[in-house]
């Protein structure tokens, strides 16, 4: 169990992360989502005890500079790119590994959990930034840690990649330890997370089910479609739902069960011809929670004109 409480951290007159607290529990992938400047890498440095700030995170009662195993314990990517250009990547392991006195047959292990055997004799220099991605990931499994600490580990991944990191973290958390993983790629969030922390300018804005999150959008919908649109959308309005005609004749509803429409249609005498839930995306979802935290907004393109 991570339990979070109080964060808070203050860089001159921004409020970086302001009083956060949560949970992030063992047998579940939780999610770390926020719009760029909301405060993910910083709250989770202060997490590690990497920036002094207010409040306190412990790893199951303790905090990660009293743990008398700390690689053991906890495994973190915060920078995928944090290595010696020039020294291979079993040696960078290697280095990694002595302090924790963790031997090189478990170097060779994560070297090839991660798929880089074949390259482990080569500097990270030449790496992409997909293979730097999983060099960083095996250097926070040498100690096959209880907990994992990922900061956007799918960046520079390709769709194989991804799907295989997918996969290895909800084995992880299925084995009964906890992931705790930010991300920007909310579609692949969709399919990984089974809870979500998600935060806006330092706070917190849910902190919830992933499925929960999503059925909390207004976007959630149900569309509707009959010969007697007019007569249906009045019978809808009075009971009452939200109804929105759509210019190709269907209606958008809000506020009332499919089944509800159905019966309340089917005691009117109205035909139906489409009765079909329409689901929020996590992307919607986030988007539509975060609107009023977000810290850069562009412009959008005029007629379809970037210029």
């Amino acid at each position: 169990m991570i339990e979070a409480s109080a964060l808070t951290k203050r860089y001159g007159d921004k409020l970086a992360v302001d009083d956060l607290s949560f949970r992030v529990r063992p047998g579940q992938v939780t999610g770390f989502l926020g719009p760029n400047g909301a405060g993910k890498s910083t709250t989770m440095r202060l997490m590690l005890g990497l920036d002094y700030g207010g409040g306190r995170t412990t790893f199951d009662g303790k905090t990660y500079r009293d743990l008398a195993n700390p690689a053991g314990a906890v495994g973190a990517v915060l920078e995928a790119g944090s290595f010696h250009p020039t020294r291979s990547a079993r040696n960078h392991l290697r280095m990694l590994a002595a302090p924790s006195r963790i031997s090189d047959r478990r170097v060779d292990e994560v070297l090839a959990l991660v798929g880089l055997s074949s390259v482990a004799k080569k500097g990270p220099k030449g790496f992409s930034m997909g293979m730097g991605q999983r060099l960083g990931l095996a250097a926070a499994l040498l100690g096959d840690p209880d907990v994992l600490i990922l900061d956007e580990p799918a960046n520079g991944l390709d769709p194989q990649g991804i799907n295989w990191l997918r996969g290895y973290l909800q084995a992880y958390a299925a084995s009964g330890r906890t992931v705790f993983v930010s991300s920007h790629l909310l579609a692949e969030m969709a399919q990984m997370a089974d809870h979500l922390v998600v935060i806006g300018r330092g706070r917190l804005i849910a902190d919830v089910a992933t499925a929960e999150f999503v059925s909390r959008s207004s976007l959630n919908a149900v569309t509707v479609r009959s010969p007697q649109a007019d007569r249906l959308a009045a019978l809808l309005r009075e009971h009452p739902a939200a109804v929105t005609a759509e210019p190709d004749g269907a209606l958008t509803v809000t506020g009332m069960e499919p089944a509800r429409i159905g019966e309340l249609a089917f005691h009117a005498g109205i035909m139906l011809h489409e009765l079909a839930t329409r689901v929020a995306t996590l992307e919607e979802a986030f988007l539509e929670a975060t609107a009023d935290s977000q810290e850069y907004q562009a412009d959008a393109p005029v007629n379809g004109s970037a210029a």
